[in-house]
């Protein structure tokens, strides 16, 4: 496993200077980051929730697409110009209403210009995942 390059605590410094937006919310969390992989953690809100009370789809995808960007971050460090060109999700079950939701990503492939990983969403403890994600990034020269 390679040296992470950034950690939490630069992970989330740098996350909320240059993506407040998705981030300076408090909405997800940075669990674990480790240059290979990460965790983050999306505490439960009605605000995920679609009509029949599943998590939406919408959220699974941004909290995946986040997690691969924090795993990529912690691995090159602060490259804030990465970019996801790819990114494929098979929703597995019901995500529970009242449950937070966590991603685990891990970096399958890392090269000069692309990266490739893929993410697993839980719901709670369940050790069952609700979704699968493969997703690619573009790594800009820098």
């Amino acid at each position: 496993m390679n040296k992470p390059k950034m950690t939490v605590a630069e992970l989330e410094a740098f996350l909320h200077k240059e993506f407040p937006q998705a981030f300076a919310s408090g909405e997800i969390l940075i669990e674990s980051a480790d240059g290979a992989t990460c965790l983050l953690r999306q505490p439960y809100s009605e605000r995920m929730l679609r009509p029949g009370g599943t998590v939406s789809g919408p959220t699974l995808m941004a909290l995946a697409d986040f997690a691969m960007y924090v795993v990529l971050l912690s691995a090159i460090g602060p490259v804030g110009l990465a970019v996801t060109t790819s990114l494929n999700i098979n929703f597995l079950r019901k995500g529970q209403p009242g449950q937070d939701v966590l991603a685990a990503a891990k970096l399958m492939k890392l090269g000069k210009r692309l990266a490739v990983g893929e993410v697993s969403l839980l719901s709670g403890t369940s050790p069952d995942p609700i979704a699968h994600v493969t997703s690619t990034y573009s790594i800009p020269n820098t």
